[in-house]
């Protein structure tokens, strides 16, 4: 049965409006991103299809562009599209980040983290450049390595701070594996960076390692 035929308090457009986004299923919100079904197939029960295929939402929201548009009901249109929304919620986390002091949103600075290099399937090294007042000037990609690690550079990190004329910083970097645990290496080169940037008058707030769901800080760890 075509979704207009359904009840209005189980339509998924409906249902939004009425009871909020957090009140739908997985499939009720791609169903509305999807718009429509195919032949035979209500935009629900697509969703449903899909959300099976790729093992999810979240691995549907990471599938590459060939894997997305191999998929019944899918295409290029749709993938652009889904990259626009991924790319203002990305951009909406920006802007918030930006207005706050980060040292006292530590969950924010990680949803935003977590949002520009949890879906990356290499290491990646990269610097949350900040003002005196700790606000956000840039978020800055420096390295990109293998599977097992990035190779970083002191040389080049200083030489980014003092360009972005930045007064501090949060060190970043993934872990492809998932697990945030830090590593003696992460460690080691948060030390050295932290001693290059202290010969600069530039402090090292923290360094947060972005693993599957969570982030672990050196600075609440007690190793920074």
């Amino acid at each position: 049965m075509a979704i207009h035929h359904w009840p209005a308090s189980e339509r998924p457009r409906e249902k939004l409006l009425s009871k909020g986004p957090a009140a739908l299923s997985d499939a009720e919100l791609l169903a509305i991103f999807l718009r429509t079904g195919v032949a035979g197939c209500s935009a629900v029960d697509l969703a449903r299809n899909l959300l099976n295929r790729f093992g999810g939402l979240r691995p549907l929201l990471e599938a590459s562009h060939k894997d997305f548009v191999e998929a019944k009901g899918l295409g290029d249109a749709k993938y652009a599209q889904l990259q626009a929304v991924l790319e203002m919620a990305r951009r909406h986390l920006a802007a918030e980040l930006a207005q706050t002091d980060v040292l006292s949103s530590p969950l924010l600075v990680h949803r935003y983290l977590q949002s520009q290099l949890r879906h990356r399937d290499r290491e990646v090294f990269a610097l949350l450049l900040l003002d005196n007042r700790h606000r956000v000037l840039t978020f800055s990609t420096l390295f990109e390595g293998t599977l097992d690690g990035a190779s970083v550079y002191p040389r080049e990190v200083v030489k980014t701070v003092l360009g972005a004329n930045a007064a501090a910083v949060i060190l970043v970097h993934n872990h492809p594996s998932g697990v945030a645990e830090p590593s003696q290496a992460d460690i080691a080169i948060t030390r050295r960076l932290k001693d290059a940037l202290g010969l600069v008058d530039v402090r090292v707030l923290d360094h947060v390692i972005v693993g599957d769901g969570y982030c672990a800080s050196l600075a609440e760890l007690g190793l920074l």
